[in-house]
């Protein structure tokens, strides 16, 4: 093991256990071991309902709403 992983596990050791199994599946991923799972919370998951409510009814971004994103985030 690289001094720079030992120093990261040591670390991690101190973290609550939530927060070590959720760099443990971090680095399983990484390392092609197991399937990363992301959970919403309950802000992203209201927003999520409501951008598929909006896809549903067929709502979906003009070309000026967005040409005017990308010039906010300078692309």
């Amino acid at each position: 093991m690289t001094d720079l992983l030992d120093k990261a596990v040591a670390k991690a050791r101190d973290l609550a256990p939530e927060m070590q199994d959720e760099i443990a599946r971090v680095m399983l991923a990484i390392l092609g071991e197991e399937t990363p799972v992301y959970h919403f919370t309950p802000e992203e998951e209201a927003e999520q309902d409501a951008a598929d409510a909006e896809e549903a009814r067929g709502e979906y971004a003009t070309d000026a709403e967005v040409r005017a994103i990308w010039a906010k985030h300078g692309l």
